[in-house]
């Protein structure tokens, strides 16, 4: 197994691992130093000097770049067993992070999370920015993970490609695997693992507005074409029920409506460009999930307004709430799918310096 530990500014606890771990295993660790300076060479120098591979950016990157260039580098080095990614701060334990390894040796084709289960005393913006995010997740693709933030993450080999194909340059890069990972073949696994914040966990770089608006980027982007196009149907099913007054017309011509602009915004907006070509196959079964939706969404309208005599206002919310996340998930989950990465795919990574 290799170890890569992306690392921004970091203190002695930085050391203290290394030297657990060599204490724990004869596992070759990779530091990126992710632009931290002049004023922690010492640091790093003491890394090197205890056996581990330094890869050094110029200026400050972000941790998903760092992350690129440890990969990158396994990659060129020809590595063929387990990679571990831990965090710089000292809040991995040696002993969890070779759970988390035994758990790569069984799974191969899963990334293997090392979940906090937050017990015991959690600084208030960690286990606010932990729930708030995992809601988002679940909600999002319809599977719950106790911790979509951690750092410690498992993988194997031949994951490698496919991690640096991945977008995002700083913390939305560890949000952006999670949402690609089932799309593109590979399954999640979680292993418990002790939650652990040191001097509550003030040495993090994570900055809460900027870094979180980056995390919940590609979760928004998504759930906005969504709720654009439900407004435009709501609009289009009470107009037309207005001007026709057939309940039946009116959900069809909304849903058409609506669907059209949806898939529109899903294509030009919230899917990658370069997999274009690959969206005009996704339109047969884009449209027959629509034919579903529009199916329940006529029949639960029917019950709840004109069986149950609930104003039609109300009925409309009910029934979109009840559909919105079956139809979001069944769009991430079968209709624009990603094809598997390709083996031979070039992973874009650059050092700032030699690695030394």
């Amino acid at each position: 197994m290799t170890i890569v530990i992306p690392a921004y500014e970091p203190d002695e606890r930085l050391l203290t691992l290394i030297d657990n771990l060599r204490t724990a295993c004869s596992s070759r660790i990779v530091i990126v130093d992710d632009g931290s300076g002049e004023a922690y060479r010492t640091i790093f120098a003491s890394a090197r000097e205890a056996g581990c591979i330094v890869l050094t950016h110029c200026t400050n990157l972000g941790k998903g770049r760092a992350l690129k260039t440890g990969f990158n580098y396994l990659k060129e080095t020809g590595e063929t067993e387990g990679v571990i990614c831990a965090d710089s701060d000292g809040q991995h334990l040696p002993s969890d992070i070779m759970r988390v390894n035994d758990a790569v040796a069984k799974h191969q084709y899963s990334i293997v999370l090392g979940c906090r289960y937050f017990t015991g005393n959690v600084p208030l913006r960690s286990r606010i920015g932990n729930s708030v995010t995992r809601a988002i997740y679940a909600l999002t693709t319809g599977r719950r993970i106790h911790d979509t933030q951690t750092g410690l993450r498992g993988f194997s080999a031949s994951m490698l490609d496919w991690l640096c194909q991945i977008p995002g340059d700083r913390f939305e890069y560890e949000m952006n695997m999670l949402l690609k990972a089932e799309k593109d073949g590979y399954s999640l696994q979680e292993v418990p693992i002790e939650t652990v914040y040191l001097e509550n966990n003030k040495s993090s770089h994570f900055r809460p507005i900027a870094d979180s608006a980056k995390v919940y980027a590609p979760i928004l982007k998504f759930c906005s074409s969504s709720v654009l196009s439900g407004a435009l149907d709501f609009v289009l099913l009470l107009l037309l029920q207005l001007w026709t007054g057939k309940l039946l017309f009116s959900v069809i011509g909304a849903r058409v409506g609506s669907s059209i602009f949806n898939y529109t915004l899903n294509r030009r907006f919230v899917f990658d460009k370069r997999h274009k070509s690959k969206m005009i196959s996704s339109a047969p079964k884009y449209f027959a999930l629509v034919v579903l939706i529009m199916l329940l969404n006529y029949g639960l309208l029917y019950l709840i307004h004109q069986r149950l005599g609930v104003p039609l206002v109300f009925a409309k919310l009910v029934t979109e709430g009840l559909l919105f996340v079956l139809s979001f998930w069944m769009q991430r989950t079968f209709v624009f799918t990603a094809s598997q990465p390709s083996p031979s795919a070039h992973c874009a990574c650059e050092y700032g310096t030699t690695h030394r």
